[in-house]
């Protein structure tokens, strides 16, 4: 037997999710939904919360010893532009004496691809002395970056670079591995990576939480390295026999 369109039409329709058809079932249904949103929001509203008071600008960003970059990606070999902006800021603050080593955490998982060495050329073609760029080749995320620089680099004060989308995160994850930062937000033009990169600190948020809370492991650990502390000795030597 054939079916007409509206047939057709009428079991399509009929086979689609339906509505509780009571009141108490509507209303469960609307409670649900408001338990996923809140689950949803809540490590947002955290990271808010955790980084609330500590975002600073190049400007007025208290003297920190240590500034850390995190890694943004490449283009070619060379710091893709939101990279490159990081990169900036950093050489702003050297210049300004705000700062006085900075330690460049990104990946370098092949050989083919490595941010912190990139990082560090762009530093120096900047003018930030080699001497004072140390290099962390194991930040494959921010969580990463923000143990390692404590347990690895032993940097447990430091100022955060990074896009304002993403620095309330970095801020957040760096105090709860041991690393009292401040953050400085790059500002840049709302494009697509811009939003693409909002959408993704949303999702990002949970799994910042869960590391908050549980502390694991970086993907590479090693052993502790005084790439930090040797630059911010050559910086005191001068100081001392001045």
């Amino acid at each position: 037997m054939r079916h007409g369109p509206r047939h057709v039409l009428r079991r399509a329709r009929g086979a689609g999710p339906r509505l509780p058809r009571t009141r108490a079932g509507r209303r469960r249904l609307t409670q649900a939904v408001m338990a996923v949103c809140v689950l949803v929001l809540l490590p947002a509203t955290w990271l808010r919360l955790a980084a609330d008071g500590r975002l600073r600008t190049t400007a007025d960003v208290p003297r920190t010893e240590v500034a850390v970059v995190f890694g943004a990606g490449l283009w070619d070999g060379e710091p893709s532009p939101y990279l490159a902006h990081r990169l900036d800021a950093a050489v702003e603050l050297y210049r300004a004496g705000r700062i006085e080593v900075v330690l460049v955490t990104g990946d370098n998982s092949r050989e083919d691809y490595d941010e912190p060495d990139a990082m560090r050329a762009y530093l120096t073609r900047h003018g930030v002395p080699d001497a004072r760029i140390v290099s962390d080749y194991a930040g494959f995320d921010t969580w990463d970056s923000c143990v390692r620089a404590r347990k690895i680099f032993g940097v447990d004060r430091a100022v955060l670079i990074s896009q304002g989308f993403h620095i309330r995160r970095a801020v957040a994850l760096c105090r709860a591995a041991g690393v009292s930062s401040y953050g400085v937000g790059v500002d840049e033009r709302h494009d697509a990576t811009w939003y693409y990169g909002g959408v993704r600190e949303i999702l990002a948020a949970g799994k910042a939480a869960a590391d908050a809370a549980f502390h694991p492991d970086p993907r590479f650990l090693g052993p502790e390295e005084p790439g930090v502390e040797r630059a911010l000795a050559g910086v005191r030597a001068p100081e001392a026999a001045g």
